[in-house]
């Protein structure tokens, strides 16, 4: 089911579009559920069309779009993100519809010609600000500012007369919903792809999460409608309270993250033996990954959910195994904070990875190094427990 629309209420239907071919989500983080292109169309005294999709699904989001107007005439085409997977069919709306005019902030007008070479928006858009109305009869969005939730030209805009959010790519998760359902009770763990996608996607950018969030709070929202993912009606408040955490770069899950990077197997042994080491001396939940052989957008979620992590990696050409280095500069560039961390390096003649672990790891924000690293030697030897050891009692007691 690729194709479908729904019926929300009276006036408003969903006529998104799922697309289960996509192997990689800008071109860098794995679906195997495939995504969802959300797209909104609100039947009043005047018609408005809420985001397209991606071009690569128009044929699709058109033939939606023409069943479920039922002969009727677009007023407006409100683009709360202009990134192309939200974006795509904006052109060819002005094009189909000769009376159809763009509601957009002033930031996303200035944008969208960047992607429609010759697009004329003279005399078809609409600049809205912080506050505006756009009046459709019974229904009134009212919109907010969003920037850098991820784009610096994002707005959301809230329907008075029914209380939904439409919250552009914030409370947006992987997942086609012909897989993982079309409302987020359906969903058997919303929060797992919806933290993959967070930390990935949005994480950077906790601050303005926080400002968006702070908006919110006065709105008597009943019902959140993301560009990606299921749409959220119940139990809101789980969803609001996920998002206000990761948001704070706080912990969501006491617990410790061992990330290993080994090249012939040396140095994961020693970090299974040392998550066993922390299971045996009371630690409640200890996950290890092979940052080699897994998802590193999963490495990015599962470093951001815990509250502890260790990096346990190997020198390599008197630095650090590439892995691990994507893998930290990775949540560099994600904002990665307020964390306790511990090291342990191998190295048969010069062990560096310590050394270049730290360094990075010292240059993020309110990250505490705990213990002294854990030099190993090619491979764990019996000579070297005491050492795992007493990282462990550092790691527990901090």
């Amino acid at each position: 089911m690729n194709t479908m629309i729904r019926n929300l209420s009276d006036q408003v239907k969903y006529i998104g579009v799922d697309d289960l071919d996509l192997d990689l989500f800008e071109s860098q983080y794995i679906l195997p559920e495939g995504i969802s292109y959300n797209s909104y169309l609100i039947l009043d005294a005047k018609v408005a069309i809420l985001d397209t999709v991606d071009a690569r699904k128009g044929s699709e989001w058109q033939q939606n779009l023409a069943e479920a107007l039922g002969g009727r005439q677009p007023d407006y085409l409100v683009v709360h993100h202009v990134e192309p997977d939200h974006a795509g069919l904006i052109a060819w709306a002005l094009a189909q519809y000769p009376g159809l005019k763009v509601v957009a902030g002033t930031k996303a007008l200035q944008m969208i010609p960047q992607f429609f070479e010759g697009i004329a928006l003279e005399g078809r858009s609409v600049a809205v600000k912080e506050g505006d109305v756009l009046d459709l009869g019974s229904h009134k969005l009212r919109f907010f500012g969003a920037p850098m939730v991820h784009w610096p030209e994002v707005m959301v805009s809230f329907d008075e007369s029914d209380g939904t959010l439409y919250s552009a790519d914030a409370f947006g998760k992987f997942g086609a919903l012909s897989k993982c359902g079309f409302y987020g009770r359906d969903d058997e763990d919303w929060s797992c792809e919806a933290r993959r996608y967070y930390f990935n996607i949005v994480g950077k950018y906790g601050g303005p999460v926080q400002t968006l969030m702070g908006k919110l709070s006065s709105l008597p929202v009943r019902a959140i409608r993301a560009l990606h993912g299921p749409l959220l009606e119940d139990n809101l408040g789980d969803y609001l309270a996920l998002y206000d955490t990761w948001s704070r770069y706080a912990p969501e899950t006491e617990g410790i993250f061992i990330a290993c990077a080994s090249i012939h197997g040396g140095t994961l042994e020693a970090a299974e033996k040392f998550a066993e080491i922390l299971r045996e001396k009371g630690a409640s939940r200890v996950v290890v990954s092979d940052l080699t052989r897994s998802d590193f957008a999963e490495n990015v979620e599962d470093a951001f959910r815990h509250s502890k992590m260790v990096l346990a990696a190997s020198s390599y050409d008197a630095g650090l195994f590439t892995p691990m280095h994507e893998f930290l500069h990775r949540l560099q560039i994600k904002g990665y904070s307020n964390r306790v961390v511990g090291v342990i390096e191998n190295g048969s003649w010069a062990p560096s990875a310590g050394r270049v672990m730290r360094e990075m790891i010292g240059a993020m924000k309110n990250v505490t190094l705990v213990g002294e690293t854990v030099t190993l030697r090619s491979r764990l030897k019996t000579t070297d427990i005491p050492a795992l050891t007493a990282l462990a009692d550092a790691l527990l007691a901090a």
